[in-house]
């Protein structure tokens, strides 16, 4: 029996708890932190630094070891034509240079006599160059250096893309919280219709008031609940707005519940949660920037692309020599006597394509350079402005706070005189439209003041931890 009843206990106190619902406090940098580590666009940004990594990894692929075997037979009508097998192992280097190890042994009635090789084969071991023509720099050394080049531009990209999304984010919790705001002071105000409508209905009945008084508060009285719907509504949308932002791990997203509430005291904290509190104009590094950053690493990268194609105006000139050998166990037999060497030589005579390649590449590299230099006047000049505007918005922020606090004392002054008989309601309501007007136009400064920061945010590129 006393089981029984310990589990109706707890399904009453369960089904209790879960009808009330208990409010949280949800910060901009709790929001931040949750937008940084589980949306889908910064994840998406991450990829960018993993393809980038793994172009980089392609290239150095161009400087693998390589073992290569090429056997070819030809049998017909019971005669062995040939046999040939040749077996060598590459190392490239860095620069133009090809060390290579080979193995060669040939047979058969057929063949052709320069391919003829000691019974046991014939080893050798040599090197191969590019002497002018790819020396310094040829294909897959520009490719390496471009693609180191790529992964550290992806990394100042995928900063820039991460800043922007939690910029976006901001906006909507400010708008979120704007909309909170405005809706705490239509319940504020509705409380006071309420309470004054009441207080003009009993004065009514009691001879002490005209009735239409109670006319002019019950108009009052509907048109706080009609602005509180109103507000309600917008609250709501900017609430389902903000939920775009927020995601899990496993890339479901996340709708906010009404318990969960911004926050009111977000000025105190907003310079350290953007990270801007110690931020000064005077030592902003410009060339710190991470889309300055971005764009010398891309002029880097095309500088290598120009001498590139600088290079490829000298003419080819191959060399290989390789050593010859039957008897791979003694090294000593390696000598300057017995060799295979050869030489290539081509220039085109005109160079019409190599010298066109040149002048785009020299187009790109001058274009780049120049937006860079755009880049970091708009930025410097953007930066700028946005200090100025945030000390102005300081002064306005005082000087409305100021405002919000005389028509404050207005309307409580004419509401006691109200109820002393000495005012009418007219005059309370008209103090308490203007007192109304105040705190949202504060509200809506406010809100422009917090957008501000967050675009200082956006617009130096800030990290957040």
């Amino acid at each position: 029996m006393k089981k029984y009843i310990l589990m109706l206990f707890l399904l009453i106190s369960a089904s209790v708890f879960s009808q009330e619902k208990v409010t949280s406090v949800m910060t901009l940098s709790e929001y931040l932190g949750y937008v940084k580590s589980f949306h889908p666009i910064v994840k998406q940004a991450n990829l960018v630094i993993n393809e980038s990594e793994a172009k980089l990894l392609k290239a150095r692929g161009a400087f693998d070891p390589k073992i290569e075997v090429d056997f070819d037979k030809k049998e017909f009508k019971d005669k062995e034509y040939y046999t040939k097998l040749n077996a060598a192992f590459k190392i490239p280097t860095y620069y133009g240079l090809e060390f290579k190890a080979n193995f060669e042994n040939n047979d058969g009635v057929f063949l052709n006599p320069e391919a003829n090789v000691p019974t046991d084969g014939l080893y050798s071991a040599g090197v191969s160059a590019s002497l002018l023509k790819g020396l310094l720099i040829n294909k897959r050394m520009a490719s390496l250096k471009q693609a180191k080049l790529f992964l550290n531009q992806a990394k100042e990209d995928q900063q820039i893309v991460v800043n922007n999304i939690l910029y976006n984010a901001s906006l909507s919790y400010f708008t979120w919280l704007k909309n909170y705001n405005e809706q705490r002071v239509y319940k504020e105000f509705l409380e006071n219709a309420i309470t004054r409508f009441k207080l003009t209905k009993r004065a009514f009945f009691e001879g002490e008031k005209p009735a239409i008084d109670t006319t002019e508060a019950k108009i009052t009285l509907d048109t706080r609940k009609l602005n509180l719907e109103k507000a309600r509504i917008k609250l709501v949308k900017s609430s389902l707005e903000l939920s775009n932002f927020l995601w899990l791990n496993d890339n479901t997203p996340v709708e906010l519940q009404d318990n969960i509430l911004p926050d009111i005291n977000t000025f105190n904290s907003i310079d350290a949660t953007f990270n801007i509190a110690l931020f000064n104009n005077e030592n902003f590094d410009i060339n710190k920037h991470p889309k300055i950053r971005s764009l010398e690493f891309k002029i880097k990268s095309l500088d290598v692309n120009r001498r590139f194609k600088m290079n490829n105006l000298l003419p080819n000139l191959d060399v290989q020599y390789n050593f010859l050998t039957q008897n791979r166990n003694q090294i000593n037999t390696l000598n300057m006597q017995d060799y295979k060497a050869s030489i290539k030589f081509k220039l085109p005579l005109f160079l019409r394509k190599e010298r066109g390649d040149l002048k785009l590449a020299n187009v790109k590299l001058n274009d780049k350079k120049y937006e860079n230099e755009v880049a970091k006047l708009t930025i410097k000049n953007k930066v700028s402005g946005i200090q100025q505007e945030l000390e102005s918005y300081i002064l306005q922020n005082d000087l409305t706070a100021n405002i919000v606090k005389d028509y404050t004392t207005l309307l409580k002054a004419e509401d006691r005189k109200f109820f002393l008989g000495e005012s009418s309601l007219f005059l309370v309501n008209y103090r308490e439209v203007k007192l109304i007007e105040a705190k949202l136009k504060a509200i809506k400064l406010e809100n422009t003041f917090f957008k501000t920061k967050a675009n200082l945010f956006k617009t130096a590129v800030i990290s957040i931890n």
